[in-house]
């Protein structure tokens, strides 16, 4: 079974259209941060031109070093088979057998995960309450939790759905952006001089505390990490064209705001919004309405970047099984219903605690420089893979530990102010991840395999042995032994003892997960002829692993071959060539009382099992008919108790 062609592939291509579905799906976080970047850095500061040029300096270098030349230039290039995120290049880097690189992916990816929950919370909250510019006495909480409702309950309806309603809205957002700040910067164009790096220094080396201002202009470019995840939605060549639309209009809105607070030197914000503030008074209706709608469609951004990385760390066997449903027919489109609940409560419970933007901004921006620092690492072991020069990997490790590191020395300050808050969901997931990877690991380290040569005699003497009723025409059995010669010894014991099941033909299938995102291959080896059959499925790490119709296509190719005859074996279904009955054999584990285990792998045993207990069934999981799967409960011993002390008595 080769790979198939998606219509995902023309998102490789520039056009028009592509360009518009890019800007409704990936410019979430990034795009809309003008609603709360300069009015982080100013807060209850002095208005002074060394804060404001200095600032809007700090935000231009930021956007041009960490998200122009680290993700647009440098990250987007490590595709995996043109899919993104931390996963996927956890996925390619693995490939240098560096075993403790799984610690970053994991990280990284519950940083990113963590950003998902606070990033719509802080978008919508940040634009909702410019009502408040006009309205003091306005409860915008009902109204930001309203409408948080239904941007999850759109992601239902799959991206490709979201990129074609949302693309034009996002057009006009970028628009405004730049115009509003071309109208500022007209009154004063002297702003403008801030492209100098000196001034960004001249903040952070002699203005009072100016160093920790970067935790405030680090959120100017969260979202960057995002934009790598959703590279197989849009393709690398319609983020690039896009980027340089979005990052001028982003860039002319900051130093508009810039051009506008020098207006009010030597003065204080006092809770105001510059984004707000700068708007023509006839223009602040249509001006809030615009960035409302805005924050609804950038925010699912992170929202369907989540769902990606959860189905990749399901197949990379990092999270419990859970249901995906598909959308769309598009190649990446997805939709969890499991995560997308639980992102809305997480982002509720973050409205309902902080109430305001301005305290979300203290738990905002930690996990997201832990996540780039995590990604760094990983593309520095990627560039020693593609042979990258020494010298671009030496200046790509000096520069982006100093910036990455500055980043996150800064954010330091914001943990005792709610910072602390979004640590504890990152730590969260990053210990479900590490639990259920690790317990899996412990779990196939004692799964006892056998040589299945050594039984085949038996099987076929089975086969035909009247005096035992046929248990079915094709039993199927799922394997995890990774070479044809061995079966794990459950299932030897479910075929020959626990129940002795007769059949015409015993087939055992085994899922590899690759590295390739999108593989789709088969390999059939036949040990016994009309006997007993293995295939192999070779599936990508975001392949939906449906195995009841793979393996039905499968059986129809043998068929179309002449190499199995599928027709029943009863005489009177046969005769009139009825299709012989398929039963699939599911083995489920669970944890036995015999274990007398060490207390670290208790704990994580205990744990995986409380999560298998609400993850998906193993058939569910695999695609799997339920009409035609018996499901046998198999005691996992993995550490019996030595010595039973019993004494025997009159």
């Amino acid at each position: 079974m080769r790979e198939q062609n998606h219509p995902h592939e023309q998102l490789n291509k520039i056009s028009i259209a592509g360009l518009i579905i890019t800007l409704g799906i990936i410019y979430g976080d990034i795009g809309t941060s003008p609603l709360y970047v300069m009015k982080a850095i100013v807060s209850d500061r002095l208005i002074t031109s060394d804060l404001v040029l200095g600032g809007v300096s700090c935000i231009f270098w930021t956007l041009t070093l960490q998200t122009t030349i680290k993700y647009i230039v440098l990250t987007l290039r490590a595709d995996n088979k043109g899919e993104g995120g931390i996963f996927a290049l956890y996925a390619l880097v693995k490939r240098t057998k560096v075993k403790w690189l799984l610690l970053p992916a994991i990280i990284g990816g519950a940083a990113l995960l963590g950003e998902g929950i606070i990033t719509p919370a802080i978008s919508v909250s940040s634009a909702i309450e410019g009502l408040t510019e006009r309205y003091p006495s306005i409860n915008t909480i009902p109204i930001i939790l309203g409408i948080l409702f239904g941007l999850f309950a759109l992601q239902q309806f799959g991206t490709k759905f979201i990129g074609k309603f949302f693309g034009p809205v996002m057009l006009i957002w970028f628009s405004m952006l730049a115009i509003l700040g071309i109208n500022q910067i007209v009154d004063d164009a002297s702003v403008l001089k801030a492209i100098n790096p000196a001034y960004a220094y001249n903040l952070l080396i002699n203005y009072p505390k100016g160093f920790l201002i970067l935790g405030a202009v680090f959120l100017c470019t969260t979202g960057a990490e995002a934009l790598y995840s959703d590279l197989g939605h849009c393709g690398r060549k319609n983020i690039r064209t896009t980027w340089v639309i979005v990052k001028s209009a982003l860039l002319l809105n900051y130093f508009g705001q810039a051009a506008w607070l020098l207006k009010s030197e030597n003065g204080f914000l006092q809770g105001n919004n510059p984004f707000y503030e700068m708007m023509p008074e006839w223009f602040f209706i249509f001006g809030f309405i615009v960035a409302t709608v805005a924050t609804v469609v950038a925010s699912q951004a992170l929202i369907s970047g989540s769902f990606t990385l959860i189905n990749e760390a399901i197949r990379l066997n990092l999270w419990p099984k859970v249901r995906i449903s598909y959308p769309s027919d598009l190649k990446g489109q997805l939709y969890i219903p499991s995560i997308n609940w639980l992102l809305f409560f997480g982002c509720s419970a973050i409205v309902l605690y902080f109430q305001n933007s301005s305290r979300m901004e203290a738990a905002y921006g930690m996990t997201i420089i832990i996540g780039m620092l995590m990604s760094s690492t990983l593309l520095v072991f990627y560039m020693f893979l593609k042979r990258y020069s020494r010298l671009v990997i030496a200046a790509f490790i000096a520069v982006y530990s100093i910036v990455e590191l500055s980043f996150f020395t800064a954010n330091l300050e914001k943990i005792p102010e709610g910072g602390w808050i979004s640590l504890v969901i990152a730590t969260l997931i990053a210990l479900i991840m590490w639990a259920w990877y690790d317990a899996r690991k412990i779990r196939n380290s004692y799964v006892e395999f056998v040589r299945l040569t050594d039984y085949l005699d038996l099987i076929c003497e089975l086969k035909k042995d009247l005096s035992i009723p046929k248990y079915s025409t094709h039993l199927v059995f799922l394997t995890s032994a990774n070479y044809d010669d061995q079966v794990e010894s459950k299932i030897i014991y479910s075929i020959l003892q626990k129940q002795p099941k007769r059949a015409d033909i015993y087939w055992f299938l085994h899922v590899d997960v690759v590295d390739e995102p999108y593989r789709m291959e088969y390999k059939v080896t036949e040990i016994t002829h009309d006997a007993v059959i293995r295939i192999d499925f070779f599936l990508g790490f975001r392949i939906a692993p449906k195995i009841n119709l793979m393996f039905r296509k499968v059986v129809q190719d043998l068929v179309k071959c002449k190499e199995v005859d599928i027709v029943s074996r009863y005489d009177s279904l046969n005769r009139n060539q009825v299709i012989g009955d398929f039963r699939f054999i599911v083995l489920e584990k669970f944890l036995s009382n015999e274990n007398d285990l060490p207390f670290y792998e208790k704990i994580v045993l205990d744990i995986y099992f409380l999560l298998k207990s609400m993850s998906l069934s193993e058939e569910n999981a695999f695609g799997l008919d339920t009409s035609s799967v018996h499901v046998e409960k198999v005691p996992l011993i993995i550490s019996p108790v030595r010595e039973i002390h019993l004494k025997r008595v009159e």
